[in-house]
């Protein structure tokens, strides 16, 4: 089997069956934390030499995708230098996503049903007690539920319309999403996903990405200081008293060893804050005891494609160096986790629980209110106790 051009569209892979080609995400390992064409292979770029011979003999068709289908393209090309019949997916993964949405039928019934379901001990369950534990909901509260396009953002407003709907006290959600700067093909996939999943969303506007276009350092802490700033800012126009974000278990201790290690500080991401420049504003993190494996099960039973970060630095490096977030802190502490686990698979629990059972009397010094407090200001009296 073989098409009669270099770059094929999704619509063309969907008439083919699966098992006359064969399927590459070359995708970097970020990328692919946020899921994949199904039945797909992941191989690394570099690595796709590597398997040429083994492509050829085969005698399948190969068909390469990337986030965009810049990278595929001079890909197979080269595989085809090596006599294999390479093909690279039109627009990638962005476009498949927005071509497979077209095909479907809502999928608010079924995702609904696995989080009552299949999901609801993983899924419902720590989200209920996240907001009974750290006091999260209260009645006549007024959420802007946060909505940024990916599986984690768009699970939590699925499971605020379940906790609503047991109806236990009175408060309104508003489904906020603010569009950065998205692309055409992102901000389509972030509405059709909206679509799927009846979630009314309010979306509004800003220059974010191409502010933190022109700074070379630290873009991603601006971008996401700039994007808090401005969803405060909308939700309480609209009235609201809290913002809820879409974090989880994982980015709780993944924050917590990334804070020791890159930080030297022992901290962690708070299930709730108070604004200090929006009054009366709060945020809420209600999938703070979920943990990500678990909504990545709910995305793919579900058969649900979302975004990634989806702004321009993350397009340019997906196109062009797709190394290039494989080494980034939190992806390095992701795999120091995993390797941790290996020897001690309760390691997990036990990074967030170190921030639970901390003992001011066993620690150097600690801060509080920009203060630095040592040991020795209180070493004598509880000498003495």
């Amino acid at each position: 089997m073989s098409w009669d051009t270099l770059e094929i569209t999704s619509a063309q892979l969907g008439e083919k069956r699966l098992s006359s080609y064969l399927l590459i995400d070359m995708r970097n390992e970020d990328a692919l934390h946020y899921g994949m064409i199904p039945q797909a292979k992941a191989v690394a770029s570099a690595k796709l030499m590597d398997h040429a011979k083994e492509w050829r003999e085969e005698g399948l068709a190969v068909v390469l995708y990337c986030m965009t289908g810049e990278l595929s393209v001079p890909a197979a090309e080269e595989l085809r230098k090596a006599g294999v019949d390479a093909y690279s997916l039109k627009g990638g993964y962005a476009d498949w996503i927005v071509w497979d949405m077209k095909n479907c039928a809502s999928k608010k019934k079924e995702a609904e049903e696995s989080i009552r379901k299949a999901f609801h001990k993983k899924l419902f369950t720590p989200f209920a007690k996240a907001l009974n534990t750290y006091e999260l909901l209260s009645p006549g509260d007024h959420v802007a539920v946060c909505v940024s396009g990916g599986k984690d953002s768009f699970l939590m407003a699925k499971l605020f319309q379940e906790i609503q709907r047991h109806n236990k006290f009175d408060f309104k959600l508003t489904f906020l999403c603010m569009n950065p700067g998205y692309n055409e093909t992102n901000r389509l996939v972030i509405e059709n996903n909206a679509r799927l999943l009846d979630i009314p969303l309010e979306m509004f506007d800003s220059d974010i990405f191409d502010v933190v276009d022109t700074i070379d350092k630290n873009p991603c802490y601006l971008c996401a200081r700039m994007r808090r700033g401005h969803l405060y800012a909308k939700a309480k126009e609209l009235g609201c008293n809290k913002i809820a974000l879409g974090h989880h278990y994982d980015d709780v201790i993944e924050t917590i060893l990334m804070g020791m290690l890159y930080g030297a500080q022992v901290q962690t991401m708070m299930p709730k804050l108070h604004s200090s420049n929006f009054e009366g504003m709060e945020l809420i993190r209600p999938l703070y005891l979920i943990r990500e494996d678990d909504i990545k099960r709910w995305r793919d039973v579900n058969g649900l494609h979302f975004i990634q970060c989806a702004c321009h630095f993350t397009d340019t490096c997906s196109a062009v160096d797709p190394e290039a977030h494989t080494n980034s802190k939190r992806m390095e502490i992701k795999h120091l986790i995993q390797e941790m686990k290996k020897v001690n698979p309760y390691v997990e629990g036990n990074i967030f629980k170190s921030v639970e059972n901390v003992n001011l009397r066993t620690i150097l010094a600690y801060k509080e209110n920009g203060q630095k407090h040592f040991f020795t200001e209180n070493y004598d009296r509880w000498g003495q106790e």
